[in-house]
């Protein structure tokens, strides 16, 4: 027998211990498999069987419908309205809340004074409550909140205006405060993106005689294209997704001026008792959610 091979006895003890290893490892990953299971994999094949039924939340009997429900779902037209709220959002946060955040990590990346202070400032409002961001912005909007009150106080008294009561305005408003709590989250993936780049790329450019503009186009820009496309991917899928300013600040309103996709779910199965429906809701969003996804891997995938 070669030496390389080893004698059976130590190949089966060696082979005890692997497979002991492993079971011990699946051990420590089993809460978090429990807990991936009862709260989400149960919830989507519950939430795929309502379905195709007319279960209302409230009587536990109920009867399948087929695909009634996606057909009206994918008919529906204020769903798409709701959809197209949602796309609106998205391209105002590519457009300018992506160019803020990668101007504002260009700026923290030099070396400006304070620079980890405002790393930590502008990361601020990504971790707090939706919920509570859209209170306060909602209190700013007020026709006697704190943005009407500084432009009387400015002289332009002449344009207030009660913001997220107008359908002119309402949309544009929310949108705003999305981008301001959104904005802390691109600025730190543009950051880690801006410190991978080689500095001796900067330093042969300004032998060249390149100044910040020629740097910025030519070397940073074209550096960032694939944290770009994460970041405008991930934007576009939580623009689509943003549910909690949109309910603390208008519910949908004035009329349907904001409706957004994850709100319509929410009404259709709270407010209308139809959980057949908004699931239907539901699994169309998810699988659109899911091509994004699909298309960011792409994306990401490919060469410079």
């Amino acid at each position: 027998m070669p030496t390389s091979l080893q004698p059976a006895p130590v190949a089966r003890r060696n082979n005890r211990k692997a497979a002991f290893r492993r079971t011990v490892n699946l051990l420590y990953v089993l809460p978090a498999l429990a807990l991936f299971g009862v709260f989400s994999l149960y919830p989507i094949v519950k939430t795929v069987q309502y379905s195709f039924t007319d279960a209302n939340g409230i009587n536990p009997n109920f009867d399948y419908v087929g695909w009634a429900n996606y057909r009206s779902a994918l008919t529906d037209s204020e769903w798409w309205h709701a959809v197209g709220n949602g796309g609106v959002f998205a391209l105002l946060s590519l457009v300018f809340m992506n160019s803020i955040a990668l101007l504002l990590a260009v700026a923290v990346n030099g070396n400006v004074r304070g620079g980890k202070l405002y790393r930590v400032v502008f990361y601020i409002p990504p971790i707090l409550s939706g919920i509570v961001v859209g209170y306060v912005w909602k209190w700013i909007y007020d026709p006697k909140g704190i943005l009407n009150s500084v432009l009387q106080e400015i002289g332009l008294g002449d344009y207030t205006h009660a913001w997220i009561g107008s359908t002119d305005t309402a949309l544009v408003a929310v949108a705003v405060s999305s981008m301001w709590q959104g904005v802390g989250g691109s600025f730190i993936l543009f950051l880690a993106g801006l410190q991978g780049i080689p500095k001796e790329l900067y330093e042969a450019a300004e032998i060249d005689g390149a100044n910040r503009r020629h740097k910025l186009l030519h070397i940073t820009v074209p550096s960032l294209r694939r944290v770009y496309t994460m970041v405008n991917i991930l934007t576009i899928l939580g623009a689509l997704g943003i549910f909690n300013q949109v309910y603390a600040m208008t519910m949908g309103g004035p009329g349907y001026t904001t409706e957004v996709p994850a709100l319509r779910i929410y009404r259709e199965a709270f407010t209308n008792s139809d959980f057949g429906m908004s699931s239907a809701f539901s699994i169309v969003f998810g699988v659109m959610l899911f091509l994004l996804s699909l298309i960011q891997l792409k994306l990401s995938e490919r060469k410079p």
